[in-house]
């Protein structure tokens, strides 16, 4: 009998899990377009309005790609009273998730990144030009501090505490100091996009290579260097794993107790969309610890749910039924 369940039994064992995701809940607006011709104003093409599509965006992606796994995510983050805030309410809300962890703050302009999509009628739409909304300005103390009362009070119930940093100051203040709390009750990990360094303690951390190159200061990461940068942020962070993604060249695990593991890519080299993967890689590796997996099964779980995203147009997610289809037959 193996020592480790099998990488279906730890999807399957996704299901119930309560995962509380603390970061900045963005709102992905897809406004969708066709080409009818030349502007004679400016030498411009002028697009026709088809129609517009909202999706659950930053760390509202990575909840609800816990959602579609199976498990059971529970927000705690900050939107404006405004069209971008009722809107993310609304649609969590009609998903079945509990808001009670989201505080909706007056002055506060929720994130939208508005893609504007162009292409024919029998092709794919391509994207033109992407617009970003949000605050220019971090969230107030009383409104950290309200979202730190939120989160003591949501992780009672929770397995584990996935951090979405897409830099809105969300997780800053109390709100870090609470998550650093937990780190010795739970499976904390972490996504940051320029503070890696300050989650320090975390279970793990899924840095890209040009984040990674960002917390260690300097330019670039190669095949020659990777393997150093991941030890370094290895001992920076005192993380238990790293685990550093790098695209088409696949995924580097580190660990304190075994040599770096490196997963080559999973599926096809033909990438559709790698919009929100980042966000299902951390989402799929935080539920497999939850779940009972060692970090080299979080991290090839999280390999084959990277590759079945990035195969989907726009902000995706992936299922359960698709994840146990790509590990029939793996151990």
């Amino acid at each position: 009998m193996s020592e480790h369940p099998s990488l279906a039994r730890i999807v399957k064992g996704f299901v119930g899990r309560r995962v509380v995701v603390v970061g900045d809940l963005v709102l992905d607006h897809y406004l969708l377009t066709h080409p009818q011709r030349i502007s004679r104003e400016a030498p411009v093409l002028i697009l026709e309005h088809e129609g517009d599509r909202y999706l659950l965006g930053g760390g509202a992606n990575a909840l609800h790609n816990i959602l579609s796994l199976g498990g059971i995510p529970i927000p705690v983050g900050i939107v404006g009273k405004d069209e971008g805030g009722d809107r993310m309410l609304s649609i969590l809300e009609e998903k079945g998730v509990d808001t009670s962890g989201i505080l909706q703050v007056d002055g506060w302009n929720t994130p939208v990144k508005t893609r504007v999509m162009a292409g024919g009628k029998n092709v794919a739409r391509q994207q033109v030009v992407r617009i970003d909304r949000g605050s220019l300005h971090p969230p107030s103390p009383d409104s950290l501090d309200g979202l730190a009362e939120r989160l003591e009070e949501v992780a009672k119930g929770a397995e584990a505490i996935l951090v979405s940093d897409y830099g809105y100051g969300i997780t800053t203040g109390r709100v870090r100091e609470g998550i650093l709390n937990l780190t010795k009750r739970m499976v904390v990990s972490v996504d940051s996009r320029k503070r890696i360094l300050e989650f320090k303690g975390a279970t793990v951390a899924t840095p890209n290579e040009p984040e990674a190159a960002e917390a260690l200061g300097i330019s670039a990461i190669d095949d020659g260097s990777v393997e150093e940068a991941g030890e370094r942020l290895l001992g920076l962070t005192g993380n238990k794993a790293v685990l550093i993604t790098r695209g088409q060249k696949g995924m580097v695990l580190f660990t304190r107790d075994d040599p770096p593991l490196h997963i080559p890519i999973y599926g096809s080299d033909e990438v559709a969309d790698v919009t929100g993967a980042g966000d299902t890689v951390i989402a799929t590796f935080t539920l497999a610890l939850a779940a009972g997996a060692d970090f080299a099964q979080a991290a090839r779980l999280s390999n084959y749910a990277g590759g079945i995203v990035v195969m989907k147009l726009g902000t995706a997610t992936v299922s359960q039924e698709e994840m146990l289809k790509a590990v029939e037959g793996e151990s």
